[in-house]
């Protein structure tokens, strides 16, 4: 109930946690943004110890008070050191990697003690899927926490808020504090497999040859590089000429394949963009020159992983604002 209240009322909710999201940079949990209530074993040991204190009174026991007393300053020390252990830590975040639709993101946050003793049995929750890790941060160092998040739509996925929270040491005490990071996972749309497309008529006629890296029709010798495979060194050159020559080839161009929104007209947008990531993903696979038009993007022919990426993001971020 109260969590469905702060959803309702943002501001409110943003007065009450004490920050205004997204946060940038590393964020560092001061004080008056850790909150501390009893547990509920913590409400019998508060029971337990007005029973103690009534029966030392009415039988004027001298022990009982001793112990009454000792039993509270225990309670009262241990909720300085569970406020302790959460305060003042400084929290930071990684890179979250592209996944695609239907996927799980996995964001990932940096827990810096920034104190000469360690934080033992830190929970870290995120607030929206209820994932979370529990992990101990040590003294002066840093720890690594992995949270998944469900994709389920393409575009960018926020991070949202992340509660943690420590019981430590007696478990009498809960002290917890939120975060929003300014982070956030670039979506992929689904792919959706499905024969490629035909490639463009004019570089399809199989007679068109160009000087590109390839391993059919021997064009010369050029000098050595570093990247080379061995298995192309011309040798007997080498013996004749002591110096380092690599053998060059030339292979037929690759045919241009144009992955093109006008293709799918049948389809609806949400069905075309993962009809496109599909196509992307199979021409990535067969090493061939694909360029990608999407209405306001065109992105000329190429191959490589950073084609593939500058495709899927187009793809992901088509209508967005």
């Amino acid at each position: 109930m109260i969590g469905a209240l702060l959803d309702r009322n943002p501001r409110f909710a943003n007065w009450l946690y004490g920050f205004t999201p997204p946060e940038h940079g590393t964020v560092l949990l001061v004080h008056r943004r850790v909150y501390i209530v009893p547990t509920q074993l913590g409400a019998l040991y508060v029971l337990t110890l007005l029973i103690l204190l009534i029966g030392s009174i009415n039988y004027s026991l001298s022990l009982g008070f001793a112990l009454t007393f000792l039993l509270a300053g225990m309670g009262l020390a241990g909720m300085v050191h569970t406020a302790r252990n959460l305060a003042r830590m400084a929290v930071s975040v990684g890179r979250a990697e592209p996944v695609f639709a239907g996927e799980t993101a996995q964001f990932r946050l940096y827990l810096d003690a920034r104190g000469a003793f360690d934080r033992p049995s830190i929970l870290v929750r995120h607030v929206r899927s209820r994932a979370q890790m529990v992990i101990d941060v040590p003294a002066l160092g840093l720890a690594e926490v992995v949270l998944g998040v469900p994709a389920p739509r393409r575009g960018w996925l926020p991070m949202g808020r992340v509660m943690l929270e420590t019981r430590f040491p007696l478990g009498i005490f809960r002290a917890w504090g939120y975060v929003e990071p300014d982070a956030r996972c670039l979506v992929y749309p689904r792919p959706e497999r499905a024969a490629l497309p035909p490639p463009a008529a004019e570089s399809a006629k199989g007679a068109l040859r160009s000087p590109t890296p390839g391993n059919d029709d021997y064009a010369g010798l050029r000098a050595y590089q570093l990247s080379d495979s061995p298995r192309h060194v011309a040798w007997k050159a080498v013996a004749r000429s002591e110096d380092m020559l690599t053998k060059q080839f030339t292979g037929e161009a690759a045919a241009e394949l144009w992955l093109d929104w006008a293709l799918l007209a049948h389809l609806d947008v949400e069905s075309r963009l993962s009809r496109l990531a599909g196509w992307v993903l199979d021409a990535e696979r067969a090493g061939m020159h694909y360029g990608l038009r999407i209405p306001g993007v065109e992105i000329a022919p190429a191959r490589g992983e950073a084609q593939a990426g500058a495709c899927l993001q187009a793809l992901a971020l088509y209508g967005s604002a």
